[in-house]
């Protein structure tokens, strides 16, 4: 009698060696985002020497640079708008904010797929488009990209004289004057009021509004960046606040719901002189007192554009008091070619 085989043990497929998950940095940025896949680092040093110095190689294998060098980001900033928009000079004054470029270019390409969703899906291009950049700031990064991308004309505000003054050395270096115009807002407790002239039309405003409250809030806020980032080594001198940033780039007094509700408040006295207004904003919590704003300021039609840069979840309101027949007559007035 043939004894009983034991049987053989389940095979267990080998365990593969751990590995650093390369993470999905720019996959699910806008389909006419120029930074799409990874850096040609090779090509942004070609056209900016000064960038090599800056380039590491990450916990992934793969060349970076190093996020926590306010120096590296404003370099990495240069040659990225120089190499995808044509931007021959850009710098900003030190502890100015120094923004991640994709991100920004997002929110200038949705915006263009607002207009096009009133104007039978085509995005309308060049000078006839006028956009206002609220708070433009030291680095005019929105009416760099949405000129190069659109040939939109855009009118920059801004309260503090040192950014208004950078961001117009920017124009003025690059040959931009008659595309991009630069005006002080006198009046540091008002937005929109007391900054138009009566007779400007504008067919979209943009705005990345302060979202701290306090500094003492910013900076707590950049301190967990930094932990949830891996980077708080004790040993290492890091900044204060990530990118930089000035008080009124990054606080105000009732943080982002507050600014973005009296900007709501102020756009219905402009109303009949902007065909969309539209306001990036931080914390999802803060969209029921928004919401709230708009009803009470009487927009007639609003929407929250959900937006993906990795990892980084952000939005923007956009609002309009003009109706569907008004919006019609706009386009007509403003857009389409005589002809």
């Amino acid at each position: 009698m043939t004894a009983p085989r034991t049987p053989k043990p389940a095979r267990s497929k080998p365990k593969p060696a751990i590995e650093a998950k390369v993470p999905r940095e720019k996959a699910s940025l806008h389909p006419r985002n120029r930074h799409q896949g990874h850096y040609d680092f090779p090509a942004l040093i070609k056209s900016t020497p000064e960038l090599a110095k800056f380039v590491i190689i990450n916990p992934y294998g793969k060349e970076s640079i190093d996020f926590a060098s306010p120096e590296a980001v404003r370099v990495f900033n240069r040659a990225l708008l120089k190499s995808f928009y044509g931007i021959a000079h850009w710098g900003i004054p030190a502890d100015y904010l120094c923004p991640p470029v994709p991100g920004r270019a997002d929110y200038v390409h949705f915006l263009a797929d607002l207009l096009a969703s009133h104007n039978e899906g085509t995005i309308p291009r060049g000078a006839a488009v006028k956009v206002l950049d609220i708070g433009t700031g030291a680095n005019c990064v929105y009416p760099l990209i949405g000129y190069s991308d659109y040939r939109w004309h855009f009118l920059g505000s801004e309260i503090d004289p040192t950014a208004i003054a950078s961001a117009k050395a920017i124009v003025q270096s690059n040959g931009l004057n008659k595309a991009i115009q630069l005006r002080q807002q006198a009046n540091r407790k008002q937005i929109l009021l007391g900054l138009l002239e009566e007779a400007e039309r504008f067919d979209l405003t943009m705005c990345n509004p302060p979202f701290h409250a306090s500094l003492e809030e910013a900076t707590k806020g950049s301190q967990r960046k930094w932990r949830a980032l891996g980077k708080a080594d004790p040993k290492r001198k890091l900044p204060v606040l990530n990118f930089g940033g000035q008080a009124a780039e990054l606080w105000c007094e009732g943080g982002e719901a507050r600014f973005v509700t009296q900007l709501i408040g102020e756009s219905a006295q402009v109303a009949s002189q902007v065909l969309w207004f539209s306001t990036l904003v931080s914390k999802a919590s803060n969209l029921p007192a928004i919401q709230t704003a708009l009803k009470k300021a009487g927009a007639l039609h609003s929407q929250v554009v959900e937006m993906s840069q990795g990892q980084k979840q952000s939005r923007f309101v956009a609002w309009t008091f003009q109706t569907e027949a008004q919006q019609q007559a706009w386009r007509q007035s403003r857009w389409v070619r005589k002809g």
